[in-house]
């Protein structure tokens, strides 16, 4: 069974708004069994959005449209699923009250009839009610394929999909089992590991799939089972993983879907009840971000230094200004001793230090651009890796918070 997304819009087009609707109602879907065949975005457009229609309809038993129900005229949707359909709009009294009762409750401006029309629905539609917004979803039906229009806002559709779209989904349609199972490494390239496993996914079952998923200084692969079998697919999938650990068990960090790194080493810590700073340079406070992105962060993490200037290594972190004379500001053992500093300074068990160019220019190190190093401080030793991460400066600064998580990862391990 397979389903396709619509997304409705000139904001997505021109790139002023980012769509992360499609990635989550693709996730929402593939949970239950449903493959996404094809993701669309298309314009404010009758003649554009009847079109995508129609090629929906041919390929696929389920089709979702975010966007474009709006109350100003730009927002064509309804209009267009009239149509498309052959339909009217009809006013729902229901929807009314509710919009009514917002706007009575949590919004401060008067209603307008603008805001009334929004209560307008095409008379075929089974209407969704939008608990948090004033456009309601509609559920419609046309030779043998379902079409859901949703609103664009995010957390709007999320509650619709959520709370109304898949139990409907799921009461409607058999679908087979979809299994995902994601084996995260670090520390190799997406052809290094694959010439590594060569006969493991050579040798895979028909119904599981492999895919590569490379991104700066980790690949993540993602075995796909589809099948009746629920039992079957689980139990295959687990087997296939174990045959893994064996030709790169050095470089796997995890193994589920949507934990990072820096969530594992979040567990760790807390787990093992210690603590971690940060003091950066080139990165920015990258690294730190990533860590406070984790719920709980405060338990373990105590704080950043973002040295950015020489000066400040000098001034915040107590680095001595002959250590960096002598060695240069971009040097492992500047990074050794910011580790060291910082950590002491903010009492933690841990530290992780960086110190590098990023460029387009040298700054105050004549160090080549991409070189960096990365400091680790634990409770028994501190030491500093250097690293070539080449002449981009976003991947060096991302591949150089990837590699810092993994070497704090492995340092943590051994307590």
């Amino acid at each position: 069974m397979q389903a396709e997304i619509i997304t409705i819009g000139d904001e997505i087009l021109i790139g002023q708004i980012i769509d992360s609707n499609s990635a989550f109602i693709a996730k929402e879907l593939n949970k239950i069994g449903v493959s996404v065949y094809q993701i669309t975005s298309v314009q404010d457009d009758r003649q554009h959005i009847l079109d995508a229609l129609e090629e929906a309809n041919r390929r696929s038993q389920v089709v979702i449209l975010t966007g474009g129900l709006g109350p100003t005229k730009d927002d064509i949707t309804k209009h267009t699923l009239c149509d498309f359909f052959g339909d009217e709009l009809t006013q729902d009294g229901a929807t009314l009250a509710h919009i009514e009762m917002l706007f009575e409750k949590f919004i401060s401006t008067p209603i307008s009839d603008l805001n009334r029309k929004q209560a307008l629905v095409p008379t075929k539609a089974i209407v969704l009610k939008n608990k948090y917004g004033t456009a309601p979803g509609l559920w419609m039906e046309r030779n043998g394929s379902v079409f859901v229009s949703l609103p664009g806002v995010p957390f709007e559709m999320k509650n619709l999909v959520a709370d109304e779209v898949i139990p409907r989904i799921v009461k409607k349609y058999e679908r087979p089992h979809i299994l995902h199972k994601t084996i995260m490494t670090y520390g190799l390239g997406e052809s290094a590991v694959a010439n590594k496993i060569e006969g493991w996914e050579n040798n895979l079952p028909p119904f599981v799939k492999l895919a590569y998923l490379p991104s700066l200084g980790r690949v993540r692969l993602r075995l796909t089972a589809k099948g009746l079998d629920k039992d079957l697919l689980y139990q295959t999938v687990e087997a296939e993983t174990q045959k893994l650990y064996p030709l790169i068990g050095d470089i796997i960090y995890g193994v589920e879907e949507d934990e990072s790194i820096e969530a594992l080493v979040a567990k760790l810590l807390t787990d093992k009840n210690m603590t971690l700073s940060t003091a950066e340079s080139f990165t920015g406070g990258k690294i730190a971000e990533h860590i406070t992105s984790i719920p709980g962060a405060s338990n373990y993490f105590k704080g950043t230094v973002v040295s950015y200037a020489t000066e400040t290594k000098i001034r915040l972190l107590g680095i001595d200004p002959e250590l960096i004379e002598k060695h240069s500001v971009v040097s492992g053992q500047v990074a050794v001793a910011m580790a060291k500093n910082v950590k002491q300074i903010l009492d933690t068990d841990f530290s992780i230090a960086t110190t590098g160019n990023a460029g387009p220019s040298k700054g105050d190190s004549d160090a080549d651009v991409g070189t960096v190093y990365i400091a680790i401080s634990t409770p028994e030793r501190t030491f500093a890796q250097e690293f070539i991460m080449g002449n981009h400066r976003e991947r060096i600064v991302q591949k150089s918070v990837n590699k810092a998580f993994e070497l704090l990862q492995k340092e943590i391990l051994n307590f």
